[in-house]
């Protein structure tokens, strides 16, 4: 390899990042402005990566059971699962936050009231209000059907790149569906699905910033609020801004590792 191709594909646009990562560094540990900017948010920080967290989890079971039920026999079943899919990646995250948060919720609450009103009459189980189902999980369950409908269609590319002979030398084995699925379907599906699957984790880190309309103390949240209230615009976001990068240039790094992995093995 030559000292040219060598120079060309190092990646300096890392370590730019690198760079910039350590002047801010620098400024929050040596800055108190900066200082008490980065602790106040840092309360934002774990509301960030529950959200995530939990949202992905529940989007990536909705996600395979839906993929699985595009495969379904049953032609309803297929039609039904086609229709979610097209339906949620047609609207935009936003709308279905708020299409949950303010329309969703109130209707859930009201058909739990309806549907167990004997229950709650004899004091049984108490009244459920608008104001028990919290924010926090009205944005979970919004990021949950807006990404489950994306991760379908990931999971479904995944399945349909498994060799069919494959599939059809199982059926001769007497396998049924399900141990189909489990030992020959889903074991060589899962090398072509985890790379896309960690791409929409890290995007969902970014979206998860649209909790913060909800008023959910995530970390947009807390820096707007900041930065409203002492008028340091410019740190704030700078802070803002390195802290989600942090997440997401990590995670990016991590998933370019397993490719790398991925790939080794395949050819091994």
């Amino acid at each position: 390899m030559t000292k040219n191709s060598t120079f060309s594909q190092f990646p300096w646009w890392l370590l730019a990042t690198v760079i910039i990562g350590l002047l801010l560094s620098w400024n929050i540990v040596s800055d108190q402005g900066y200082s008490r900017i980065f602790n106040t948010l840092s309360n934002g920080l774990w509301v960030t990566i529950k959200v995530t967290l939990v949202a992905f989890f529940l989007a990536t079971a909705v996600g395979l059971l839906v993929a699985l039920a595009g495969f379904s026999r049953f032609t309803l079943v297929r039609q039904l699962a086609t229709f979610y899919v097209e339906i949620i990646r047609g609207i935009p995250v936003l709308v279905i936050l708020f299409y949950v948060a303010f329309v969703g919720a109130p209707e859930l609450v009201k058909f739990y009231n309806w549907a167990l009103q004997d229950l709650i009459e004899q004091n049984i189980i108490t009244t459920a209000r608008t104001r028990d189902f919290t924010m926090v999980w009205r944005a979970i369950f919004a990021l949950t059907i807006s990404y489950s409908a994306f991760l379908a269609e990931v999971f479904r590319a995944g399945i349909q790149e498994v060799d069919k002979g494959q599939v059809e030398a199982a059926k001769a084995l007497g396998l049924n569906g399900w141990q189909r699925f489990r030992f020959i379907i889903f074991p060589q599906a899962i090398k072509k699905i985890l790379p896309p699957l960690g791409n929409d984790f890290v995007a969902m880190i970014k979206d998860s910033a649209l909790v913060s309309v909800l008023g959910v103390q995530d970390i947009t949240q807390m820096g707007k609020v900041f930065s409203a209230s002492t008028f340091q615009f410019f740190e704030t976001y700078n802070v803002v801004a390195f802290m989600y990068l942090v997440l997401t240039l990590s995670l990016s790094l991590m998933i370019r590792g397993v490719e790398r992995y991925l790939r080794r093995n395949d050819k091994r």
